[in-house]
C-alpha cells in the first residue's frame, strides 16, 4: 500500500489558489477612494421581478479616477438601480440625469480609512484560516496513508511539500494585504 499512495497537490494547490481569489474579488470591492467597476460588484437591482447584478441592467464606466458612470438600458430601471446604489451601504449618493447615473466618489477621511484596512485583514485572515484548513487536509491524508504502511520518510517528504505549499499561499495573501493597506491608507 505503501507505493500505491499519492498526494492530489494540484488539488491542495487549487483550493489554497481558490481562498486568495475570493479574497482578492473581497478586495477589489472595498472602496479606496479611487473609482472602479469593481465597486458595484455586489450591488443587486430588482428588475422585471428579479434581482439582478447592476452590471446585466447598464454599462458601468469608469471615466474619471473619482467617477462611475452607469448608463441604465431600460429607463424604467434608473429608480430602481438608483435605490439599490443608496441601499448598498457604499456609502456613494448617485446623481441621476436621465438614463445616466454618476456615482462620485468622496475622500476618505483618516477613520474611515483605517475601519477599511482592518476590514481587509479581516479578509486576510479568512483566507488564512481557508489555507489552512486545506493543509490540514492534506496532512490527515498523509497521516491515513501512515497508518496504512506509508513509511514515515515518505510521510515527511509529503508534509514538507504541503507545508511549503501553505508557506507560499499564506505570503501571497500577506503580499496582497500588504498592497490592499497601502493602496486604502494613500492619501
Amino acid at each position: 500500500m505503501s507505493d500505491d499512495f499519492s498526494l492530489d497537490v494540484d488539488d491542495l494547490e487549487r483550493r489554497m489558489n481558490g481562498a486568495i481569489s475570493s479574497m482578492r474579488r473581497e478586495f477589489a470591492a472595498l472602496r479606496t477612494g479611487r473609482a472602479s467597476a469593481a465597486m458595484l460588484d455586489s450591488v443587486t437591482v430588482n428588475a422585471y421581478g428579479q434581482p439582478v447584478p447592476v452590471n446585466q441592467v447598464g454599462t458601468i464606466n469608469v471615466p474619471e479616477p473619482r467617477m462611475i458612470s452607469i448608463n441604465v438600458w431600460d429607463k424604467s430601471l434608473v429608480s430602481n438601480v438608483e435605490k439599490a446604489i443608496l441601499e448598498s451601504g457604499l456609502g456613494i449618493n448617485p446623481q441621476t440625469n436621465g438614463p445616466l447615473i454618476l456615482l462620485p466618489i468622496p475622500d476618505l477621511n483618516e477613520e474611515r480609512r483605517r475601519e477599511l484596512s482592518k476590514l481587509a485583514g479581516q479578509f486576510a485572515e479568512g483566507a488564512r484560516v481557508a489555507i489552512r484548513q486545506v493543509r490540514r487536509d492534506g496532512m490527515e491524508q498523509i497521516k491515513r496513508a501512515g497508518a496504512d504502511g506509508l513509511s514515515e520518510d515518505d510521510q515527511k517528504l509529503w508534509e514538507d511539500e504541503v507545508q511549503e505549499l501553505t508557506n507560499n499561499s499564506i505570503a501571497s495573501v500577506d503580499q496582497a494585504l500588504a498592497n490592499k493597506q497601502a493602496e486604502i491608507l494613500q492619501v
